[in-house]
């Protein structure tokens, strides 16, 4: 029962940590990656739509994004779509595909950036702490209604306290390999 509990906690902080790392990755750095524009939302026949599920997304070169509608008369949409995503890109197509050049990224631009990398980092020390709150109370249910002892409940306790602080640290990881990211030149 108490296993149970704990591996139900440890795959919530797991798919937190997947979904930091998804949203670490629109954060732009100096080089082209998909992930920058593939989950913006494009109005595609009256439904928001997920750019990678309207095109083909690729970054032939460190600087450039090609964006290749499978449907040309999305284009318009697409381009709106990326300059209201406020990601600081200007598209320009030639009627068949979308090019995005990548520019350098100025050295105000890279601070403003690690501190939307902290406090998202922050955001998500917060969210672990908050399943493992949840945790605890699962736990202390457990107690009151007799179906484990006070002693598994401390033992319990421990466990989740350790798997809650190796997902903090991950985090803080994560967080400081994209800061380096962001710190390169």
């Amino acid at each position: 029962m108490v296993s149970e509990a704990l591996q139900g906690i440890e795959n919530k902080m797991k798919a937190s940590e997947r979904v930091f790392r998804e949203d670490l990755a629109t954060i732009r750095t100096g080089h082209a990656t998909p992930a920058l524009v593939e989950h913006v939302k494009v109005e595609y026949a009256g439904v928001p739509t997920a750019l990678n599920q309207l095109a083909g997304i690729s970054a032939p070169e460190a600087g450039l994004l090609v964006i290749q509608p499978w449907d040309k008369s999305s284009i318009s949409s697409i381009e709106k779509a990326i300059l209201k995503a406020e990601l600081g890109l200007n598209p320009s197509n030639d009627g068949n595909i979308i090019r995005i050049s990548i520019p350098p990224l100025s050295e105000e631009r890279r601070q403003e950036l690690i501190k939307v990398v902290h406090k998202r980092v922050e955001e998500r020390r917060v969210s672990v702490r908050n399943l493992r709150h949840e945790a605890l109370n699962e736990l202390k249910k457990l107690e009151k209604d007799k179906e484990i002892s006070q002693d598994e409940q401390k033992r319990a306790q421990e466990q989740l306290q350790n798997i809650t602080d190796s997902f903090i640290a991950e985090v803080e990881q994560v967080g400081a390999e994209k800061e380096k990211e962001l710190k390169e030149v």
